[in-house]
């Protein structure tokens, strides 16, 4: 049994299911190993566990719904959701977050709506959503750039810290976290949010070493390497181009704007669009061919709607990342944007006469 994804007549671009998934898990790659290479390990395992936890709730929710399993879950999607969900758990976060959070994505984002074509939300984000609201201290437990750290660590400390929530040498997670001045090191965003709300300004909270040479030290190839993967599906024609220009667009033009009105308070573009999940929302989330928009015009007005969300609330909210609360926000109103986008049907004007 082969799904397909596609919008029969107007959208000549069509691939099977897991061959589209495959692509899509091997595009994010380059973030992945980016990830891995300036925060070390925690975020592979973090992945292996998610991805595990993602099949092992898909095969079980199958067979209580007595669909075919070997056919449903060599689609891929559970898998592609396990890593989506891993990238977004901080390196340290103990092994029962990335649980949580994947059997959530399954079995209750996926699974009770119907499974692949059915669910309403992004399971990934809507996981993600529910562990930063319920896990508030594991999620934003972010650990710095490796050199800014004072105890290296290594794939066994990682799993000690992952499982016990020590490193073989009694470190606890909070104090691995800790840079070269004895200050816990939050992301560059959260970082930014909180010297802003403390009176100090954007050029002298860019004195903080998390922020490193350019806008946010490590993040910036993080987001990069996610970009080259995303290009990659662009290329590929594995995903529509207009959402991640419409949503890169409509973030310049709202932040832009934020930093013309305040630049004391408000952080440029290249700092947004480099630091957090820009990109990856960008080209691997926003992108979801189920819980998106599904009209040309519509993809456009879905992804400055994300845009804006994104840009309000990292200026105004209390969670300085934004991604996956405007992708949710953004699939509430996909009903709404397709009302409104619909292509007139060939043969009949606006009105409805034929």
């Amino acid at each position: 049994m082969a799904f397909w994804i596609a919008s029969s007549p107007h959208n000549h671009i069509q691939a099977k299911t897991p061959a589209l998934m495959r692509l899509v898990i091997f595009a994010t790659l380059p973030g992945i190993l980016a990830q891995w290479y300036f925060f070390g390990w925690g975020n592979l395992l973090q992945i292996a566990l998610a991805v595990s936890f993602c099949v092992l709730t898909e095969i079980t929710f199958l067979a209580i719904r007595d669909k075919n399993i070997k056919a449903q879950i060599s689609d891929y999607s559970a898998v592609l959701t396990g890593v989506l969900i891993g990238i977004s758990i901080p390196a340290f976060a103990p092994w029962w977050i990335a649980a949580i959070g994947s059997v959530f994505a399954i079995a209750v984002v996926k699974q009770l709506y119907g499974g692949l074509g059915y669910n309403l939300f992004n399971p990934a984000m809507a996981a993600y959503v529910l562990l930063l609201v319920s896990f508030p201290v594991h999620m934003t437990a972010w650990a710095p750039v490796s050199d800014l750290m004072t105890q290296p660590v290594g794939l066994f400390d990682t799993l000690w810290l992952i499982f016990t929530g020590f490193s073989s040498d009694g470190f606890s997670v909070e104090q691995i976290r800790m840079n070269i001045d004895g200050i816990t090191m939050a992301t560059p965003l959260d970082t930014l949010k909180t010297d802003i709300g403390r009176g100090l300004t954007v050029k002298e909270s860019f004195n903080n070493p998390v922020f490193g040479e350019f806008v946010s030290h490590g993040w910036e190839w993080v987001n990069l390497g996610f970009l080259i993967g995303g290009l990659y599906l662009i290329a590929k024609k594995a995903i529509d181009w207009r959402l991640p220009v419409s949503f890169l667009t409509g973030l310049l033009v709202f932040t832009f704007i934020g930093y013309v009105v305040s630049p004391d308070s408000s952080a440029s573009t290249m700092f947004h669009w480099l630091s957090g999940g820009t990109m990856l929302g960008a080209f691997f989330i926003i992108t979801d061919p189920v819980s998106g928009s599904t009209t040309a015009k519509g993809r456009i007005v879905f992804a400055l709607l994300i845009a804006l969300l994104v840009a309000v609330i990292r200026k105004f909210g209390g969670y300085p990342d934004a991604i996956a609360f405007a992708v949710l926000l953004a699939n509430m109103a996909v009903p709404l944007i397709d009302q409104y986008t619909r292509p007139r049907t060939y043969g009949h004007k606006q009105g409805g006469t034929s």
